[in-house]
């Protein structure tokens, strides 16, 4: 796989966030239901915020510290989200951060981006470890982990502060062992 291009699945591309894309990632990604459920999406989000987002992108590629992907469906070639797996060299591990447009929730576009992303991770960058976090407020962001083979670690109590609140975070991994015997 050319990580410079994309990964493909059944019915999604995993590719570089497109700057034609801006105003759809804008729209979804400025839902506050989106911006509530994940730890780094900005409310409101604006144009700035999506051309952040690709230049991020762009320089995580290059430097091999962030794989940031933008979710689009293969069948409409329709932008519908983000996901992206972080890279930490010096304990070779990486954490996975995802986003799903509302109009394509419950149709298991992040549980089939995840899976991919994992199996990019372990196959591809040869990471040991995975991980990924989600707020006590989003269980559905729960299940897709679950359902990748990812086991629940623990629970951080109050690990964040957004919006002057302060939320716990649940924290899953999957380790090579455990990706290879699964």
């Amino acid at each position: 796989m050319d990580i410079g291009n994309q990964i493909k699945t059944k019915r999604l591309v995993l590719k570089r966030p497109d700057i034609e894309n801006v105003s759809k990632i804008v729209q979804y990604a400025g839902n506050k239901k989106i911006s509530d459920m994940t730890l780094n999406l900005p409310y409101p989000y604006q144009e700035e915020d999506a051309v952040f987002w690709i230049n991020m992108a762009n320089q995580g590629f290059k430097s091999g510290e962030a794989y940031i992907f933008e979710i689009t469906l293969i069948e409409k070639n329709e932008f519908v989200g983000g996901i992206s797996l972080t890279i930490n060299k010096r304990f070779n591990r990486g954490e996975i951060g995802y986003w799903i447009a509302e109009p394509f929730w419950n149709k298991g576009y992040a549980t089939e981006a995840t899976k991919a992303i994992i199996q990019f991770g372990f196959e591809e960058i040869k990471l040991n470890k995975i991980l990924s976090n989600h707020i006590t407020e989003n269980p559905a962001s729960g299940k897709v982990m679950i359902k990748n083979g990812m086991i629940k670690e623990g629970e951080l109590q109050e690990h964040i502060l957004k919006d002057n609140k302060y939320y716990s975070l649940i924290q899953y991994r999957i380790l090579k062992s455990e990706y290879i015997n699964s």
